[in-house]
């Protein structure tokens, strides 16, 4: 099927914007603890947070799975993409992080379903109601991007963008930075958004899910902390 370029890019940026009402503004994803134990505290250190979850948590766990989730969208293979929804599921070690990521994934998936009548779209939503599928954020990103008929670079490019948009967000906010210093972290990270995009195409799917204690175990002390404005 033939799609309008410019038809596409307006659903690429309406997928990937950050004020799409699926509740990601609520997840701080352990920048919350990594602040409160002061060691996000300022330009400097934000800039390093944001690079280095890009690059050592992204790349090898959500980007490589919007990447064959894309992949499987565009073949239409239904079992494909449920085996590797439970594959990101059982990867997620943290509970706030997996349960920030079914509930976004499922607000994402209600959106859709309301706007497209793509079969295989509706078909893994009936499995994520009926439970026999988690239905993670990425895997319902890089599939519904793939129905759209997206090219891959661009929709890895609005993945990643997105994702730091999130995080730069909350870091002016709770750090607290300004506006213009959140903005300059942010034009800057597009070389970087750049390479990863690259680098993500290129991976070896043994590569998904690799290991980063340190964010984890922020992620799961957020529990505990004494005060907390986000959800993970």
């Amino acid at each position: 099927m033939r799609h309008n370029k410019q038809r596409v890019l307006l659903e690429l940026l309406h997928i990937s914007d950050p004020t799409l009402p699926i509740g990601g503004y609520s997840h701080s994803n352990g920048l919350e603890t990594y602040i409160q134990q002061k060691v996000v505290k300022d330009v400097d250190t934000t800039r390093e947070f944001v690079e280095n979850m890009l690059i050592y948590n992204y790349k090898y766990n959500d980007g490589l799975f919007v990447r064959d989730a894309f992949k499987y969208g565009t073949d239409q293979n239904l079992e494909a993409l449920l085996e590797l929804d439970n594959e990101s599921h059982a990867l997620k070690t943290p509970m706030e992080v997996r349960d920030g990521s079914l509930k976004l994934g499922m607000r994402l998936l209600k959106i859709y379903v309301r706007l497209h009548d793509y079969e295989l779209m509706h078909s893994f939503f009936k499995k994520v109601k009926n439970k026999e599928t988690p239905g993670h954020y990425a895997i319902v990103f890089g599939m519904i991007t793939a129905l759209l008929g997206a090219e891959i670079k661009l929709v890895l490019s609005a993945f990643y963008y997105n994702a730091a948009v999130n995080m730069v967000t909350n870091s002016v906010k709770m750090v607290p930075l300004g506006q213009m210093d959140g903005q300059e972290i942010l034009y800057n990270m597009h070389d970087l958004i750049a390479t990863l995009v690259n680098d993500t195409l290129t991976l070896d799917e043994e590569m998904r899910g690799l290991c980063n204690p340190a964010f984890d175990i922020r992620c799961m002390q957020h529990e505990t902390l004494y005060s907390r404005l986000y959800m993970s």
